[in-house]
């Protein structure tokens, strides 16, 4: 285990201790004081994760996480003070793979990190078997290797999270799946992770389909499926 992961937070503690719980459990980790310090560290040299904290001296995490989503689709997991609904959808809409509220658990920041440095590793090991394969559903088209999604002939901007949660729902459109199967399949999360990325994926992928002729459809105490939508929708 070699992975790079870059830190960036203005509470030392907080710095140190994560660094220190990812270094324990084997990856190199970079700490900085602030997210123009790790914008600069990555445009020397591209990390495998970045940990970023919302609120900080200089560009806020919301500002580096934007400048870094126009470049590479590195995991992005969000820190913030403020148990906002609002924080989470923003840093969530600009492509951040998850989110964590202050105080928490390093050990479960930890295990967020591996279970998304495999899903990452999963995917580049898929990658090499999609080939030119499409997945269609509907009026949507989805290339697995170009990594482009079509809405009735339209290019659709996904964000990496988005783009694999709409990859699993039309490969599994024959049924319906449950938050505890994209958790796994998507995000690598076990039951034991609480964390809303699943539902607000969705959210944000219903938003984009919206002039579609599918939907994402919640199925009531269990998960979600694909369908067309009806001539009254």
């Amino acid at each position: 285990m070699n992975e790079l992961i870059y830190i960036a937070d203005d509470e030392t503690n907080i710095r140190d201790v994560v660094k220190s719980f990812l270094e324990s459990e084997g990856y190199r980790v970079a700490a900085f004081e602030d997210g123009d310090q790790l914008l600069a560290a990555f445009q020397e040299e591209p990390c495998d994760l970045i940990i970023l904290d919302i609120m900080m001296p200089g560009s806020s995490g919301f500002e580096v996480c934007r400048e870094i989503r126009n470049k590479s689709t590195v995991p992005i997991i969000m820190l913030t003070a403020r148990d906002s609904d609002l924080d989470y959808a923003t840093g969530i809409n600009l492509g951040s793979d998850d989110y964590f509220t202050k105080p928490f658990s390093a050990m479960s920041l930890v295990m967020r990190v591996k279970a998304i440095l495999r899903r990452i590793e999963y995917e580049r090991a898929g990658s090499s078997k999609a080939s030119d394969s499409l997945l269609v559903y509907s009026d949507i088209e989805i290339n697995l290797q170009s990594k482009q999604v079509m809405l009735a002939g339209k290019l659709v901007e996904l964000t990496p999270n988005e783009f694999s949660l709409l990859s699993y729902m039309l490969e599994n459109s024959d049924r319906a799946v449950s938050r505890e199967e994209l958790l796994n399949n998507i995000w690598g999360y076990t039951c034991e992770v609480e964390t809303r990325a699943a539902d607000d994926t969705v959210r944000r992928l219903r938003k984009k389909l919206t002039d579609g002729k599918a939907v994402i459809e919640t199925v009531w105490g269990f998960g979600f499926r694909l369908k067309e939508k009806s001539a009254s929708e």
